[in-house]
């Protein structure tokens, strides 16, 4: 367990890293600096594994947006969909494997619904990211969470 810690972290960076879910990339977060970075999940180095490896206390691997937090979004936000045609319009664009590019897809044509999704999964994201820290006891100084 760390000591708890102020670390400048970009805020962009960080969430486009939980916002991820390329498989074939993985990030981190270096604890001394603050940066966070992306490797391809093949990098043929075997000294820089071996070095994440051996400091894993410095390198923390970041957790992706998976699908089933995606699902699990998309489920919550169509439940509060007042309009109940475009509530049904969703309702089967989730029962697809690709559900998010469809309902972003469909709300285009409704921006006030489109607006209210991102912002909700904004939140999600951002909540993810507050918690993940503390969890690790890192306390960005702008945020509050």
């Amino acid at each position: 367990m760390h000591a708890m810690r102020n670390l400048e972290i970009v805020w962009e960076d960080l969430m486009e890293a939980f916002e991820s879910s390329d498989p074939e990339l993985t990030y981190f977060l270096d604890r001394e600096t603050g940066e966070v970075f992306s490797v391809p999940t093949d990098y043929d180095d075997d000294p820089f594994w071996e070095e994440v490896e051996s400091q894993d206390e410095r390198y923390l691997e970041i957790p992706c947006f998976d699908y089933s937090q995606e699902r699990q979004l998309v489920h919550s936000f169509i439940q509060g969909v007042a309009n109940e045609g475009l509530k049904a319009m969703l309702v089967r664009a989730f029962v697809g494997k690709q559900s998010h590019g469809r309902l972003s897809e469909i709300l285009s044509f409704y921006p006030e619904e489109l607006e209210r999704f991102q912002a909700v999964r904004e939140e999600l994201i951002t909540g993810r990211a507050g918690h993940w820290l503390e969890e690790h006891d890192i306390y960005p100084p702008e945020r509050d969470f």
